[in-house]
């Protein structure tokens, strides 16, 4: 893991993203005393289960945007 201050990370910012697409991690640190303020790490996207859609499987594409605001109880949910 890479530790650098705001100033650092500011004047460096290009290299600490193409270190973190590579899987680093980037702890940023504040102030004088370098207390540790946030971490930048890679994008972990979250795997999902392909779900049967009954008889029409294999018939249809479902697909959600990801700015899809609906727990999957509510969707299912919806229609009683």
């Amino acid at each position: 893991m890479i530790n650098m201050s705001v100033a650092e990370l500011k004047a460096q910012f290009s290299r600490v993203l193409t270190a973190v697409r590579a899987g680093e991690r980037v702890g940023v640190l504040d102030g004088k005393s370098k207390r540790p303020v946030a971490m930048i790490v890679p994008d972990e996207a979250e795997e999902l289960p392909e779900r049967d859609v009954g008889f029409l499987d294999h018939k249809v594409r479902i697909e959600f945007m990801d700015d899809f605001d609906m727990t999957e109880e509510e969707l299912l949910g919806s229609g009683e």
